[in-house]
């Protein structure tokens, strides 16, 4: 890894979380006793408060609530009403009624409330001020049970039916009683007298709007007619339905009638015209109607005959003979006749036609006029139109209000039966307060918010390293691994079972330092922000792991003030040791201890010397330690702790890397930052945080989170 990132302090950046489950886990486990302690107060307390109170009573009566009512004649339902999804709101309202001082006031005057002592309380007298007179006193005391009736009265909006319970809560069970029968009897007073002066205002306002009406439509009407005859529009009597006026006018009608005439004149002129045109170049003998006129046929059947004769005569006789003479004059005679019949023929249908063109000009002429006065009447038509209407909708709407006011008014006196009383209250047996689970319940609410509280408080206020996340997010420096809290008795059993949960854990910080630290970068020291924090074992182990796995290491015990390393290894204090190796007294084969562990070698410390960071931050400690790192695959320096001292920070600027020893649950997080800032401003390259004494439960983990797998094999 290189220096800069091993001597980079990182800010502290705690990663976002929408619930830390763990972190709540880890607060309740810390704060048991706070927790056990305070919900353990509030149940007494509510256990006190609940014996010490005055037994309560209450008395319910049930009212049915027909929100639609039972309307027996139409006009019953003289209120507005209200949509099906309102039900619970007109439920609510009716609640409120109840629960009104107007409702209360009915009550106190019925029952003569404001003279009775069961309800004001025998020492209500004591509370009359000095001069008030008796009619004031008792206006006090009428506002003193009705201030009671509000404050006792129960109920509730109803779910799932429309019954509401109206209770009474008092000392007196009888009282109760009383007083929620008269609440229930004074609601449905109101219900009835409401539905009364409802229908009473309704006849009151239709009674206005039917005479307003009536004046309109009569204005109305007026001024429509006087439209119509001032502009001379004629309406047919077939131009009324039901009193309203249709647009079938006179001069409509009219028009209509001249309009279907002049084109049946057009078609008899086209006709006639079409005939005319067909007949006139035409032969007298070709004409239809010629050859089928009877009359002419017998004329023309005459003269074929005549000329059969006539021929015969000739062929025997010339034309003086006087049977042809005459058959001559007969001829001429059926001539003259068959010419006149077929020039009448052909007259008369050039007769026909000048009759039809003379008609068709007439009825054109006549349907021009009227179309212009149509167009004037149609404008004319829109205004009364307009007005007409305006006259139709007065006549429906008093109508409408006609046959309104006549239903209500049948049924004015009428009561709907929207409320009614199913039960009336009977006297409670038994108090309904105090609730002994009920109470308690809300003390064990009320106590565990207010442990939470004060538990979150304590929490915010303590800003120890607690968890393994803390040590990468608020100190800033990567974690090479924790070990779990053992007690002072079981430190040594644990050592001395390599499989122990403790040795693990050591084992496992062990590779992560190899893994990190480079082989020609072979020292190192280990350091703590106080003492008591596990430095010097932590030290001890280390040395111990690295030194099985055959490489020679050598552990310095370099807290030239209070040397701990002899003790844990349960050796003698040497005469001679670190501080006499520097300063060239002897040489370091004389002051190491040998034997405690195969490739181990302990340099220890002898005399406390007066001045232990000049010999640290001394020339011959550089020396030294550029001297034996070759001798040595590892050399582990046990320093001083860092706050307060500068031993370590100065030891730091020589060794290769730092180790940085950091107790679970002890330092506050401002402490550990200001600790590692200093061995990062002295030069010193921090490997890593090894965090000791981890608590999993204190961090909110489980406790199979922190043993679990140290637990792995164990068995075999």
């Amino acid at each position: 890894m290189p220096d800069g990132a091993l001597g980079q302090l990182g800010p502290a950046h705690p990663r976002q979380q929408f619930f830390n489950f763990a972190a709540i886990r880890g607060i309740i486990y810390r704060q048991r006793w706070l927790v056990a302690a305070v919900i353990v107060v509030a149940l007494l307390g509510g256990l006190i408060v609940t014996l010490l109170s005055t037994p309560m009573y209450q008395a319910d009566a049930k009212v049915s609530v027909k929100p639609y009512g039972q309307y027996v004649v139409e006009g019953q339902d003289a209120d507005p009403g209200f949509n099906p999804v309102q039900i619970y709101d007109y439920l609510a309202t009716q609640v409120e009624v109840i629960k009104s001082r107007s409702l209360a006031e009915g009550v106190a005057n019925s029952l003569n409330l404001s003279s009775r002592y069961d309800l004001l309380g025998r020492d209500v007298d004591e509370g009359r001020a000095p001069g008030m007179s008796d009619e004031q006193w008792a206006k006090a005391k009428q506002q003193l049970a009705v201030s009671i009736l509000t404050s006792g009265v129960v109920a509730e909006v109803p779910t799932g039916n429309w019954v509401i319970t109206i209770g009474f809560q008092s000392e007196s069970p009888t009282l109760a009683a009383e007083i929620a029968n008269a609440y229930a009897d004074a609601f449905l007073a109101t219900g009835s007298r409401n539905s009364l002066e409802g229908n009473e205002y309704a006849l009151e306002y239709l009674k206005d709007q039917i005479g307003e009406t009536r004046q309109r439509l009569a204005e109305a009407e007026q001024v429509s007619n006087s439209y119509a005859r001032n502009n001379g529009i004629i309406l047919e009597a077939s131009g009324f339905e039901e009193g309203a006026p249709t647009n079938s006018t006179l001069t409509a009608t009219n028009l209509s009638s001249i309009n279907a005439r002049a084109a049946n004149a057009r078609a008899a002129r086209i006709e006639a015209e079409q005939r005319w045109r067909a007949i006139q170049n035409l032969p007298v003998a070709e004409l239809p109607e010629v050859q089928a006129n009877p009359v002419l046929q017998g004329l023309l059947s005459e003269r074929t005959a005549k000329l059969a004769q006539l021929a015969d005569l000739r062929q025997r006789y010339n034309d003086d003979f006087p049977q042809i003479q005459n058959l001559q004059v007969q001829l001429k005679v059926l001539e003259t006749q068959i010419e006149r019949i077929s020039g009448d023929i052909k007259a008369s249908a050039r007769s026909q036609f000048l009759v039809a063109q003379s008609q068709e000009r007439a009825l054109t002429t006549e349907l021009t006029a009227l179309t212009g006065e149509r167009l004037v009447e149609q404008v004319q038509q829109v205004e009364l139109s307009a007005l007409d209407r305006e006259a139709q909708a007065l006549r429906d709407q008093l109508k409408s209000l006609l046959d309104r006011y006549n239903q209500i008014n049948s049924a004015a006196n009428l009561d709907p039966g929207t409320l009614s009383k199913i039960d009336s209250a009977m006297v409670p047996a038994s108090p309904f307060a105090p609730n002994i689970p009920r109470n308690m319940g809300v003390a064990l609410v009320l106590g565990i918010a207010l442990a939470a509280g004060l538990a979150v408080l304590r929490e915010t206020l303590d800003d120890r390293i607690r968890s393994l996340d803390d040590v990468e997010e608020r100190v800033g420096l990567p974690l090479l691994g924790h070990t779990p809290y053992v007690e002072n008795r079981d430190i040594e059993s644990q050592e001395n079972n390599r499989f122990s949960a403790l040795m693990e854990a050591y084992s496992s910080i062990r590779a992560a330092i190899d893994f990190t630290l480079p082989r020609n970068r072979n020292v190192i020291q280990l350091t703590s922000s106080q003492a008591g924090e596990g430095k010097s074992t932590t030290a001890v182990i280390l040395a111990e792991l690295f030194a099985s796995l055959g490489r020679k290491t050598l552990l310095i015990d370099a807290d030239l003030r209070r040397p701990s390393v002899a003790s844990l290894l349960d050796i003698e204090r040497p005469k001679v040791g670190l501080v006499e190796v520097l300063l060239g007294h002897v040489e370091i084969g004389a002051a190491v201890v040998k034997g405690v562990h195969e490739n181990l070698e302990i340099l220890p410390v002898g005399e406390l010397p007066p001045n232990p960071t000049e010999i640290l931050a001394s020339r011959e400690m550089r020396e030294f330690i550029e001297k034996y790192r070759h001798e040595y695959s590892l050399i582990i320096f046990d320093s001083s702790p860092i706050l307060g001292l500068a031993d370590a920070p100065v030891l730091a600027n020589l060794v290769d890397a730092t180790v940085f020893i950091l107790e679970a649950n002890r330092l506050p997080f401002g402490q550990a930052r200001a600790a590692v800032r200093r061995l990062v401003q002295s030069g010193g390259t921090i490997i890593g945080v090894v965090l000791t004494k981890y608590r999993a439960l204190e961090a909110g983990q489980a406790y199979g989170y922190q043993y679990g797998y140290y637990e792995y094999g164990r068995n075999k």
